[in-house]
Parts: structure tokens; sequence; C-alpha cells
């Protein structure tokens, strides 16, 4: 979904973060630590996921409105295949709390759009300008891994769980 202009990608940033608020309240606190969302993983294990892979490309996006060069990456440099990673991800957050998980994706809306924000004018409309981002940053889907890989399933796993059991 390609924002037009900086105000809209922040404002597509604020409505994501309702629609994830929305579905943290869906999934309510008592089933965050229940497998089944993503096979395995819980709600909480994809909360961790997704805020590991965003703050690292915040952090990237915020060296580049700094014009900076990209900070390293949270993860030891020999874990190059993104399983790998969520694997470390996952085990680096086992140990944190629920609320600590979620308020750092949620917070990571926040973060996202105080770096668009920040961006000059050229970086947002310049292909390139983001480590492995061909596109210019306006045109770049920020949220489709949850929106069309995990919430797809989180809901799914939700219907399955309501249904009564015969």
């Amino acid at each position: 979904m390609a924002a037009a202009s900086r105000d809209e990608l922040i404002e597509q940033t604020h409505a994501e973060q309702r629609g994830w608020r929305a579905l943290v309240d869906a999934v309510g606190r008592d089933r965050m630590n229940e497998p089944g969302p993503m096979g395995a993983w819980t709600f909480k294990d994809v909360a961790g996921h997704l805020a590991g892979w965003r703050n690292r490309r915040v952090a990237q996006l915020e060296a580049v409105g700094r014009r900076e060069p990209p900070p390293p990456d949270p993860w030891p440099a020999e874990l190059e295949d993104d399983d790998r990673i969520n694997d470390w991800i996952r085990e680096r957050d086992s140990t944190r709390s629920l609320d600590d998980v979620l308020a750092d994706y949620d917070g990571s809306f926040d973060r996202l759009a105080a770096a668009i924000s920040a961006l000059p004018d050229d970086v947002l409309r310049n292909p390139g300008a983001l480590p492995g981002v061909d596109e210019p940053l306006l045109e770049v889907d920020w949220f489709s891994h949850l929106r069309d890989e995990h919430e797809p399933a989180i809901r799914a796993w939700l219907e399955r769980s309501a249904r009564p059991v015969s």
C-alpha cells in the first residue's frame, strides 16, 4: 500500500497500530502464551518476532534520517537465514514479560512514525535509500508481513478455538 505523502504514511502507521491493538484485544491476555497462532509459536512469540524485525528496520531508517551508515543487525552476524534469526529472536524473548514484548511491538509503530517524520523528502522518494529496499520509502508496504502472513493465521486460530467441541 503505497502512500502518496509523508503525512499519509504516518496516518497509515497509526491506523495499522490501531489494527494491531484490536488484534491484541481479540486474542485476550489469557491466550497469549498458548501455542497455535503460528504452529508452536504463541501470540507472544509472534509479537516478539514482529518487534525484532521492525525494530531492526526502524533503526536503519533512523540512521538514514541522520545520514549515517546503517547499524549492525541486533542478532549475531553469523545468522544469515531468516529461520535461524527467528529462532534467535524467539529465544531472546523467551524470558521477557508479555507486557514488555507487547509494548515493544506497539511502540515500534510510534518509532516508525517518528523515523518517517524525520526523514528528508529526498530520502523518502529515493529508490534504494534503505539497505535491501529498492523502491522509494513512500512506496514500501511497511505492514504487509503482519497483515498478509501472521494476522490471517492468528484469526484462523481464534476462529478454530472459538468453535464448540462436538
